[in-house]
């Protein structure tokens, strides 16, 4: 299903025009609300966005408020986001991104985390050896979850690989992630606690005292954010239609109040291609932080 979907890039990498948006069959979608979250008819493949590949360091993301939800990169005070490099990680370890059709309610709080949804996509990491890249639509299954607890806000990590990794058919619950990848669990339970200490920032918590749930736990949780998302997307939650910050413009949910045609004009302003070669990085994006306890 991946060739089904292709990126259109706007802009250079690493500057504040740069834009992917997603593309079939000549069609803008929005990655947010068109693609579909399963991939498969039985609901055990799922499709996850790529935002971010390994090894890289520009904060990505699947853009809630502009139309259509192209992925940019993430702004603060003007600038433009990198994780920093905590040794020994390069950048982010897994190719990170979210699963479509899902929605972190912010008004719901769960009741075991005890805190309410963080209003975004539901976050992936995908732990298969293939290095992905932004704007790529990979098929994955469930393995686990993580529950970070940002800002008083449950922000879950859902644990999965690619279904055509060489270690997919071993791989079916959180206990064979430590069986076949020993480590991994612990440095991504490390690098969600550490990597924003560098900015200024304390580490971060975890719900569960860090422990990362299994797939069942995790597939409750999709489904949870995925009938959030059903509720938004369909007009069902009473809003404004800047309430929580969402652009819900879609070309293909029947059932969504905010579907366009591709002679809308919130299409018809969607940019052409421009894909431009990368802007350079500050040297600092490189720079090794060497993390002790809560202290650099």
């Amino acid at each position: 299903m991946s060739a089904e979907y292709s990126p259109r890039v706007v802009g250079a990498p690493n500057t504040l025009e740069h834009r992917v948006y997603f593309e079939k069959n000549g069609t803008v979608l929005s990655p947010f609300h068109d693609i579909p979250l399963y991939a498969d008819e039985k609901k055990t493949i799922l499709n996850m966005i790529v935002e971010i590949p390994r090894w890289t360091n520009a904060k990505l993301e699947i853009s809630k408020d502009e139309p259509f939800n192209p992925i940019k990169q993430d702004i603060k005070k003007g600038k433009l986001r990198f994780v920093r490099n905590c040794f020994p990680h390069k950048g982010y370890i897994w190719n990170y991104g979210a699963f479509p059709q899902t929605w972190e309610d912010p008004t719901e709080v769960h009741p075991e985390t005890k805190a309410r949804g963080d209003n975004d996509p539901l976050d992936v990491v995908e732990i298969g050896e293939q290095v992905g890249y932004t704007g790529q639509v990979k098929q994955v299954k469930v393995l686990g979850v993580m529950a970070l607890l940002d800002e008083g806000e449950t922000d879950w990590k859902v644990i999965t690989i690619d279904i055509n990794d060489p270690l997919a058919s071993k791989l079916n619950d959180i206990e064979d992630v430590e069986r076949h990848l020993p480590g991994l669990i612990r440095a991504t339970n490390e690098w969600f606690r550490i990597y924003k200490i560098p900015d200024g920032k304390p580490e971060n918590q975890f719900a569960f005292s860090g422990e990362a749930r299994n797939k069942k736990y995790a597939q409750d949780v999709v489904t949870e954010c995925h009938e959030a998302w059903k509720r938004l997307i369909t007009g069902a939650i009473p809003r404004s239609s800047d309430k929580y910050d969402i652009q819900l413009a879609n070309v293909a949910v029947e059932s969504s109040p905010y579907r366009v045609g591709t002679e809308d004009a919130t299409y018809r302003a969607i940019p052409a291609a421009s894909s431009l070669p990368p802007a350079p990085i500050d040297a600092s994006v490189d720079k090794w932080f060497f993390i002790s306890g809560t202290t650099v």
